[in-house]
């Protein structure tokens, strides 16, 4: 079989990945802002702790390691290294990771009974930060401007 034989199951799966990790990026601030309204230490807080825990442990971590393992092959697959627009696809991509560490990092301190050090309000915010880099890297992905 060709190389070109299999860009396109690689693609696929590729895609799944992003789907799932994307749900979680989009999910997980979502329960940090339901998480608010509970008292540290209280049974709905630690129930709370348990499904974002078990989200970036369950879906996130195996999504978005599959995600960089299988584009990183596509990227090579289809000499993207090459392509300026993959240059910036790709900054977004890492801007995209930095938001799942700092998920995963504001989970930490609920586990540790730390509010994180954000509003009602700006948790709102952050949770649409994903879908806006999610655009950018789509559109990029798409139409590959030079």
């Amino acid at each position: 079989m060709t190389l070109e034989a299999y860009i396109l199951p690689l693609l696929s799966f590729h895609l799944l990945c992003v789907i799932a990790w994307m749900a979680g990026l989009l999910y997980l601030p979502r329960l940090f802002i339901y998480h608010l309204e509970f008292e540290v230490g209280t049974k709905p807080y630690d129930v709370f702790c348990r499904m974002e825990q078990r989200l970036l442990k369950i879906i996130m971590r195996p999504a978005i390691l599959l995600t960089f393992l299988s584009g990183g092959l596509l990227a090579f697959a289809v000499d993207a290294w090459s392509m300026p627009w993959f240059h910036v696809k790709l900054f977004l991509v890492f801007l995209l990771a930095g938001c799942h560490g700092y998920f995963s990092r504001l989970s930490r301190g609920y586990q540790e009974g730390r509010l994180p050090p954000l509003s009602k309000k700006a948790l709102i915010v952050l949770n649409e930060v994903p879908f806006l880099l999610a655009i950018g890297i789509v559109c990029f992905a798409i139409f590959k401007p030079s």
